[in-house]
């Protein structure tokens, strides 16, 4: 019996792993991407990163000069789409860290990136529409913390203060998602949003992050989601933390500069030279 328990576990695990298929993946050149892919995983699991972090900032180099384009997620029906070539500042993030985590595992195959990516970017890791994107960084950070994805180490810096928004931005500009002209979709949605009604989220403070003692507390390889006053909506730009010479940059993919960079300004700076930016969340890879 226990045998029988044992061996049903592994079946439905490896159902997990690969509950998505071929035909719900859109690649933007899927014979390329996923040579490049494992090319990437296999260097990344030959440089013999000690941590989530060093993987996280080893991999994002690689991508340094990738065009920024926006939109590449959007397709009717949902797919999980996979372009390595156009990036913005979220796909950015999700790509490299499903491959972080992906190489932590001690994997380098590009159907394990894949399962990863999904498991990253969906509700409960399984696409399911176009509503089923965690489209929030709010939703996107406690679902994958409830799954031991992510961890958000914003309040351990002991110097957060806290905010509290409504996250309705999407379903009040209807309009500016095609998607969900689908009324399936829209009340779904909806529904995801009903969860964060005067949620409450750390935050660090612009004039906060010129403190030395707090820069110095960012680890190069750090996920951070830069908090926004915009009604409705709790972050509006992601990247990745890049230390350069003992000093936090910003590591995205700008829309300024049209590709991924580290940006020339140190962060305080570049935060402080945007009126609607407040502040940064800092996630780190839980692994």
């Amino acid at each position: 019996m226990r045998n029988l328990i044992l061996f049903t576990s592994l079946i439905l695990m490896c159902l997990n792993i690969n509950a998505i298929t071929l035909d719900e993946i859109r690649f933007h050149n899927e014979e390329k991407d996923t040579t490049i892919i494992s090319r990437i995983l296999n260097d990344a699991y030959s440089a013999n990163l000690q941590n989530p972090n060093e993987r996280i900032g080893y991999i994002a180099r690689m991508f340094l000069g990738k065009p920024y384009v926006a939109h590449t997620l959007e397709c009717t029906p949902e797919q999980l789409s996979i372009n390595i070539d156009e990036l913005d500042c979220t796909t950015f993030v999700e790509t490299v860290i499903a491959m972080a985590y992906t190489v932590g595992e001690g994997r380098t195959s590009w159907r394990d990136f894949v399962s990863n990516l999904e498991k990253i970017r969906y509700r409960d890791g399984n696409l399911d529409g176009y509503s089923s994107r965690l489209h929030y960084i709010s939703d996107w950070i406690v679902n994958n913390s409830y799954r031991g994805n992510l961890q958000e180490v914003t309040s351990d810096f002991n110097c957060e203060s806290y905010t509290i928004k409504t996250l309705d931005f999407m379903t009040t500009h209807r309009d500016s998602y095609k998607a969900l002209s689908d009324e399936n979709e829209y009340t779904k949605l909806k529904n995801h949003e009903i969860g964060y009604r005067r949620h409450r989220y750390p935050y660090i403070k612009t004039s906060t992050l010129k403190n030395k003692e707090i820069q110095n507390l960012l680890k190069d390889g750090d996920i951070i989601a830069l908090t926004t006053k915009t009604p409705g909506l709790d972050v509006s730009h992601m990247g990745l933390i890049a230390i350069i010479e003992g000093v936090p940059h910003l590591m995205h993919a700008s829309m300024k500069a049209m590709k991924v960079i580290i940006d020339p300004l140190p962060l305080h700076k570049y935060l402080n030279n945007s009126k609607s930016l407040t502040g940064i969340r800092i996630i780190r890879i839980k692994q």
